[in-house]
């Protein structure tokens, strides 16, 4: 029966309407929520698309960034890149026209850097001053490292390499725990303000500058050579009795160790980004010559052959130089350092 009729008495008829379906009022409720539902589900999928969209952009963005060359030639302008600096200890005479540009070797000890530096040096117009910052003196603190570097950059500054009157390029090598790392904030400021341009010279294979390291500190007590102690060579010779000790390393802490270094040039990098600077390796100096053009171009100097005296001591395998090579190729195989064991430099 679609109604129910309910007699009261026999005046009054009472039609009562009908019960709802228990099954009706549940295809209701499940048709809203289903509705309700494609509808956040759209909300969602919109926002969801929105947001990788955005990253996947900011991803396109860090790893191919535009070249606008208006954009670089601005941002190069902001920062001088020649200067014509007036020395108090000397006068330059007809060369204070001579524009000089200011640069900076950062490095670590036994990468490369000293002979590095011997070949900038062999260019005329370069005064690159050598390892300034060892003097612990210099870098007590901020203050003594402003000082000396606008010492420097001001032509007072004086090597056996300055040729500060017609310098058209001036710097000097700056290892990363000398100061460098720890004042980096003021030290970034104080480049981008001077225009002081960055070369930093690392080495990929990191086993063979540790060999380096310890050979090198071992010398400095055992002075093989004739009773005195030289950390660069210009003979044969030399080579031969400063590669003749054999030092042990350390097998156990060795892969922390040579993560510690990766670490340092990485957080160097990072320190350094907005700076003007180029990121050089030893081992392609080594055996791509254009690199030291590319290096004569960043810092706006005439191109010449670069020279050095500089012996290499460690040369050969690996394995003839470390006491102990057993236990570091085991430790080292199977690693992401194992092509260390066979690199030539």
């Amino acid at each position: 029966m679609a109604e129910y009729i309910c007699l009261v008495n026999k005046d009054t008829l009472i039609i009562k309407p009908p019960k709802k379906s228990p099954c009706f009022l549940r295809t209701i409720v499940l048709l809203f929520a289903m509705v309700c539902g494609v509808y956040i589900c759209t909300i969602c999928l919109k926002q969801i698309s929105t947001v990788t969209k955005m990253k996947f952009q900011k991803i396109q963005v860090i790893e191919r960034p535009s070249p606008d060359s208006n954009i670089i030639t601005e941002l190069e302008s902001q920062i001088p890149s020649l200067h014509y600096p007036k020395p108090e200890t000397f006068s330059r005479g007809e060369c204070t026209q001579n524009p000089v540009r200011f640069f900076a070797i950062l490095s670590m000890q036994r990468s490369g850097s000293g002979w590095f530096e011997t070949l900038l040096n062999s260019h005329i117009n370069v005064s690159s001053n050598g390892e300034i910052f060892s003097v612990m003196a210099r870098r007590k603190n901020i203050s003594t490292i402003i000082q000396t570097l606008e010492k420097v950059y001001n032509l007072d500054w004086f090597t056996s390499a300055s040729k500060n009157e017609c310098s058209a390029a001036v710097g000097f090598k700056w290892m990363l725990n000398q100061g460098l790392m720890e004042h980096h904030k003021e030290i970034v400021e104080y480049f981008n303000h001077r225009g002081v341009s960055a070369i930093f010279l690392f080495r990929r294979n990191l086993l063979r500058r540790m060999v380096s390291v310890l050979a090198n500190s071992y010398d400095r007590y055992a002075k093989l050579l004739n009773g005195t102690h030289k950390s660069h060579v210009h003979s044969q010779e030399e080579a031969a009795a400063l590669s003749s000790y054999k030092p042990m390393i350390n097998s156990t802490s060795l892969i922390s160790d040579l993560k510690e270094v990766e670490m340092a040039a990485v957080e160097a990098l990072e320190y350094f980004n907005s700076t003007r600077h180029m990121v050089l390796y030893y081992e392609d100096l080594v055996t791509d010559y254009t690199k030291l053009k590319d290096v004569q171009e960043f810092l706006g100097l005439p191109q010449m052959k670069l020279t050095s005296r500089q012996v290499k001591i460690h040369k050969g395998s690996l394995s003839d130089f470390v006491k102990n090579w057993d236990d570091v190729n085991k430790t080292l195989n199977g690693t992401e350092y194992e092509s260390f064991l066979r690199a030539d430099y």
